[in-house]
């Protein structure tokens, strides 16, 4: 059976467990505005932006107000993209990172400045997510909390001592063997405003730390973010089906998959970014 609930009793959101009817009805008294950040540079806009963008405005918060919000480096290439009525884009630009890995754990920095400027005045949940996925199914509320962790779908079930994380003690990630509860996947996470501000800012101190001491986190702004979520336990967890990746083989575990990795091919994508 899987996990429902942690340690800390936050709970662990799988298809089935929880009653979207009571939610509707709940949020249909209690008018919100959800926020979803994405971030599109170098070949990244070309390769993925439009099906993100088009899936989102299908499945992401279906029957709420949604504000997308794109960060991208080339704002002459943004698709057009007709958008349902509740729906609106907003677009930023963006400064161009040489490397990709700076690509990853500056846009902490830049996610930061925009819920410092705008963002945390105009909606009352923020997500922030990857722009190489793709909604398939109805992505709703029964996602939002205070603050929002993503399990990932490689190490939902593994043993903490094996997971990925920062291990070297002279990186802000350091998570010592034998510690640590779940490894999160960057590619979704989320919560109030104020609580993605927390997010973004403790990871940028952590990355801006190691990048003084010429260290990089293994997993860059990944590994900072499971720094932050061992030190400061999410609200709730997001299970691997709302971002799976069908290159894992079948899982019975997974009965409904809402959010999933698109195809990557690193070696084009990153050349350029």
């Amino acid at each position: 059976m899987n996990l429902t609930t942690t340690k800390w009793s936050a709970p662990v959101v799988w298809h089935g467990t929880y009653d979207e009817g009571i939610l509707e009805n709940y949020y249909a008294k209690h008018k919100i505005t959800v926020g979803l950040t994405v971030f599109a540079v170098g070949r990244y806009l070309h390769y993925y932006l439009r099906r993100f963008l088009l899936s989102a405005d299908q499945y992401f918060m279906v029957g709420q107000k949604v504000i997308i919000y794109v960060l991208t480096d080339d704002f002459s290439n943004m698709p057009w993209i007709p958008l349902s009525p509740l729906h609106t884009i907003k677009v930023f630009e963006i400064k161009q990172e040489k490397r990709w890995q700076d690509v990853s754990m500056m846009r902490m920095k830049t996610i930061s400045e925009h819920v410092v400027d705008h963002i945390q005045y105009e909606v009352d949940f923020l997500f922030c997510m990857d722009v190489d996925q793709i909604f398939l199914r109805k992505y709703g509320l029964e996602t939002l909390g205070e603050s929002v962790a993503q399990i990932h779908a490689y190490w939902y079930n593994a043993n903490p001592i094996d997971v990925p994380y920062e291990r070297s003690p002279f990186s802000e990630a350091y998570i010592p063997v034998g510690r640590g509860d779940f490894y999160y996947h960057a590619a979704v996470f989320g919560g109030t405003p104020i609580q993605v501000l927390s997010i973004a800012r403790e990871c940028l101190k952590g990355i801006m730390t190691d990048k003084r001491n010429n260290i990089e986190a293994v997993w860059h702004d990944e590994s900072h973010l499971n720094k932050y979520f061992f030190l400061h336990k999410p609200t709730k967890l997001l299970s691997p089906e709302y971002c799976w990746d069908f290159r894992r083989k079948h899982n019975a575990d997974i009965k409904s998959v809402k959010l999933y990795w698109a195809v990557k091919n690193y070696k084009n994508l990153r050349a350029t970014v």
